[in-house]
């Protein structure tokens, strides 16, 4: 079972950045797909960006080109980097990772952006 611990979230004016990481508690060649969905209040939880181990990375139409996914394999840390943030980007932001069939979450990470 893979556990997933996030950090990283806060508070940020528009326009400004931030970087979340997630770390795994197993090494990161053994994990299939990593990456970060997003929860705003009301709404249902979006896919944000996605690492898989072979294949391109993903992104939601809403962040591409001002978010990024990495990993630093030996760190077994996933990160997101987060620039221009605008105030639609505010929400619980959760680490995920898929391993044999299964999906792990993180405790998720509250980001705020204020106008």
């Amino acid at each position: 079972q893979v556990q997933l611990v996030e950090s990283g979230g806060g508070l940020v004016q528009a326009g400004g950045s931030l970087r979340l990481s997630c770390a795994a508690s197993e090494n990161i060649f053994s994990i299939n797909v990593m990456g970060w969905y997003r929860q705003a209040p009301g709404k249902q939880r979006e896919l944000v960006a996605s690492r898989p181990r072979f294949g391109s990375r993903i992104y939601a139409d809403s962040v591409a080109g001002r978010f990024t996914v990495s990993i630093d394999s030996a760190k077994n840390t996933v990160y997101l980097q987060m620039n221009n943030l605008k105030p639609e980007d505010t929400a619980v932001y959760y680490c995920y990772a898929e391993q044999r069939s299964a999906n792990y979450w993180g405790q998720g990470t509250q980001v705020t952006v204020s106008s």
